[in-house]
């Protein structure tokens, strides 16, 4: 009940009722949604349905719509061709260096740099700052280093007799890139370690000394147990990454030298914006799709299971 005071005498006003509330409060979030939902229709669902549907046709995309269709013929044809083998194959190099050597040098710099040392600050600001440039400077910058000829890598290594066409070569165009990729982005891993580490009890370290534990057994059996869930998370976000991988690539070699450096992304492009085949880079886009979908689905399913449900279960007590 409100009550409204006008002059002498007080007025009583009945209050909104619950239902009225509600409705009142489900449009003011509806508003606040809107404009969001608006540009995810637009900008997200709505390619990915014109993607589907036009990976059924043979289109150049000119011409209004596509009418030739022509089924599953374009994944029948990219199932099939060897560029394609070939870039899954280069997408599981990727995947295992990152996982094995890229994810856990980043974990080893977290670790050192939890350290009480000197401008340990700097440090973190300096091996984060890679992240912050985007991918187009970063593959400029890297183009000119690792040049054949006037490049400062070859310069600098030529000292100790090591020179090499690193991007031009086959042999050395993937560790080349690998080298680019984990440049730019071990530090934004070693951030996600370095919060997960934070957010560990010293407690339970200390606990852990006590009882004599070494340092790395200290490590082994208290710490990385306990950045489980942050090391999962970082090799979700590295592998769909990988699978989506394309700035880097097309900057520094553009899929060559002879499609050796080539990723799906980087092919879905040179078919569909060099060749107009809008049709059969669509199927591409799809399959891009699917893997990462699948990936993330198993991935959840059977890996992070138990850290979503402890996720579930503390918003659970919460409420």
């Amino acid at each position: 009940m409100t009550t409204l005071t006008r002059g002498p005498e007080a007025v009583k006003l009945p209050a909104p009722a619950p239902a009225a509330r509600r409705r009142g409060r489900w449009v003011t979030i509806a508003l606040f949604l809107l404009p969001a939902l608006v540009l995810f229709l637009l900008l997200v669902v709505a390619p990915m349905v014109v993607a589907v549907y036009s990976s059924a046709f043979k289109w150049n995309g000119f011409g209004g719509l596509p009418t030739d269709f022509i089924g599953f013929d374009n994944f029948t044809r990219l199932f099939g061709s060897e560029i394609f083998a070939q870039d899954l194959s280069h997408l599981l190099v990727l995947i295992v260096f990152s996982i094995c050597v890229q994810l856990p040098f980043s974990l080893a710099i977290a670790m050192l740099l939890n350290q009480r040392i000197r401008g340990r600050a700097l440090y973190r600001v300096v091996f984060f700052a890679p992240y912050v440039l985007s991918e187009v400077i970063t593959g400029v910058l890297f183009s000119l280093i690792l040049a054949p000829d006037a490049g400062m890598a070859n310069q600098v290594l030529s000292v100790v007799g090591i020179e090499s066409e690193w991007l031009a070569n086959p042999d050395t165009v993937m560790p080349s890139l690998f080298l680019v990729m984990t440049w730019k982005y071990f530090g934004f891993h070693m951030m996600i370690y370095l919060a997960g580490r934070q957010n560990i009890p010293n407690e339970l370290i200390e606990a852990a000394q006590i009882d004599g534990a070494t340092g790395w057994k200290t490590f082994r059996h208290v710490t990385l147990p306990l950045l489980g869930p942050t090391i999962r998370i970082s090799i979700f976000l590295s592998v769909i990454y990988t699978i989506q991988l394309f700035d880097l690539v097309w900057i520094l070699t553009g899929g060559g030298p002879s499609h050796s450096s080539e990723t799906m992304a980087v092919t879905m492009m040179e078919w569909g914006f060099k060749r107009t085949q809008v049709g059969y880079a669509s199927a591409i886009s799809v399959v891009m799709f699917v893997l990462s979908l699948v990936f993330a689905l198993v991935y959840q399913r059977f890996v992070m299971r138990r850290d979503l449900e402890g996720a579930s279960t503390s918003m659970g007590g919460r409420r």
